[in-house]
């Protein structure tokens, strides 16, 4: 384990890394049933079988490989977001675009992305993007951690007064934030007893945190589910209930239909996955891999990422394969790193987990949201650190990396923040050396990124 993964080289043990393991898999476990509601018979279609063992064996192999090949502590499994626009795709087609089609537009888009990252065009991403961006991407993402994990909890909530109604979920035309119709609040945590044990969550773990308490996310979701019991929100019928015994009927691996997508003309639909995935996994990437001191040396930490890209192209192909939407890097990694990760050995550590979900998936999913939705919290806090890294007295820097942060959990989308940061640097540098003496010297690849922005927006939508 030494000599393959360097752990003393990298400043962690055996012990540290395994507790990490656990806990980037306990953060991810939801996506065993979230995934399952979007791409199973409710949702786009494929078996519900075929859906949980692409799930399962799909997060865990392609993590494995990334601890082996790549030696950094992210975890992949299908993307959020990406499987709720495959099942759009599939049912707003009204029966035209199967979800076999759609997955052979997956495995295309994967495609594109292993060509992409053989011939190193993702890896000069690191290299053009502005070290500003790159530091914004980090707090940026932080933040969309800390999202997620206040709506897992319910400790915010949507409100709108039109007309009577008072869920926003029952409007029929959408609603804008700004409008006095709308507004964001904190949770009922008088009457919800998920939200109140979000809100102890918070501070049993802050608790731990402040005592320097080594595994404090991992004790904290423990101890959160334990209290959970007597409360009435940790759910513990599915230990009785639940099947132990895998199901490997009506599977949907290598139901792929490649030239049905092709012959439907899915380039749209190719274009999307692969536009998302490209900031998406960049975003990831680079933020777990700061978060974790990974570009200390600039040098060994480009190459490493160079082979996490790798991994993750393969991966998306992978999961189609296997059943399931694109399969991509993970924030939630950020959880393990927080707990002391830093090499390959957390990610096998989540993989082995997640193919053993095959067999323990009522233990799994006995922790409920309200004890990960507090760890995610946590982990934000430890990501918005970079922000001290922004030079934030020079406004080429501070305005992009400002809309950078913002844009992610404002709109609920790490490749938002990305573009928005990525469009508003070459435009702010452009003017700058075309009406002042400053000359901005930007890369050529961000100009050919602001482009693919553009396009992608005015053509696409924000959808």
């Amino acid at each position: 384990m030494e000599k393959f993964f360097k752990l003393k080289e990298h400043g962690t043990t055996f012990r540290t890394e395994i507790i990490a393991g656990l806990t980037t898999f306990i953060t991810m476990a939801y996506i065993l049933v979230v995934n399952l509601s979007f791409l199973g018979p409710d949702g786009a279609g494929i078996p519900a079988s075929g859906v949980f063992f692409a799930t399962a064996v799909g997060a865990g192999l392609v993590t494995i490989l990334m601890g082996l090949f790549a030696n950094i502590p992210v975890a992949l499994a299908p993307g959020m977001g990406l499987n709720a626009y495959f099942m759009t795709v599939v049912l707003s087609s009204n029966g035209a675009i199967t979800w076999q089609a759609a997955l052979g537009a997956v495995f295309i888009s994967g495609l594109i992305f292993i060509i992409l990252t053989v011939t190193k065009v993702r890896q000069m991403l690191i290299v053009a993007v502005p070290s500003s961006i790159k530091a914004a991407i980090t707090v940026g993402i932080g933040l969309f951690v800390t999202i997620i994990g206040m709506k897992l909890g319910n400790i915010i909530s949507a409100s709108a007064t039109i007309t009577g109604i008072t869920d926003v979920a029952q409007l029929q035309a959408p609603v804008t934030i700004l409008g006095s119709n709308f507004q964001l609040a904190l949770g009922d945590f008088m009457h919800q007893k998920d939200t109140l044990l979000s809100l102890i969550g918070i501070f049993i773990i802050g608790a731990l945190m402040v005592m320097r308490i080594r595994g404090a996310l991992l004790i904290g979701i423990v101890l959160i589910t334990l209290i959970g019991i007597p409360m009435g929100v940790t759910d513990l019928s599915g230990l009785s209930t639940g099947t132990w015994i895998p199901s490997f009927g009506d599977l949907a691996v290598g139901q792929l239909d490649i030239m049905g997508a092709l012959q439907l003309g899915l380039f749209e639909i190719v274009f999307v996955f692969t536009f998302v995935e490209l900031f998406d996994t960049f975003g990831t990437l680079v933020g777990t891999a700061e978060r974790a001191g990974l570009m200390k040396n600039k040098e060994e930490g480009e190459k490493k990422i160079g082979k996490a890209m790798l991994v993750d192209a393969v991966g998306v192909s992978t999961g189609a394969v296997l059943g399931t939407s694109t399969i991509t890097s993970y924030v939630e990694s950020t959880a393990g790193i927080a707990e002391g990760g830093r090499t390959g050995l957390t990610s096998v550590t989540t993989g082995v987990l997640f193919l053993l979900a095959m067999f323990i998936a009522p233990l799994a999913l006995v922790v409920p949201s309200a004890a990960t939705a507090p760890a995610l919290i946590m982990v934000g806090v430890l990501m918005i650190a970079q922000v001290r890294s922004i030079d934030w007295e020079d406004m080429l820097q501070a305005i992009p990396a400002f809309l950078t942060i913002i844009f992610m959990p404002f709109t609920n989308g790490i490749a938002n923040g990305i573009s928005i940061g990525i469009l508003a640097y070459v435009i702010l540098g452009g003017l700058s050396s075309l009406f002042t003496a400053r000359k901005v010297k930007i890369h050529w690849l961000m100009w050919v990124l602001a482009v693919l922005v553009l396009a992608r927006y005015v053509f696409l939508g924000g959808e």
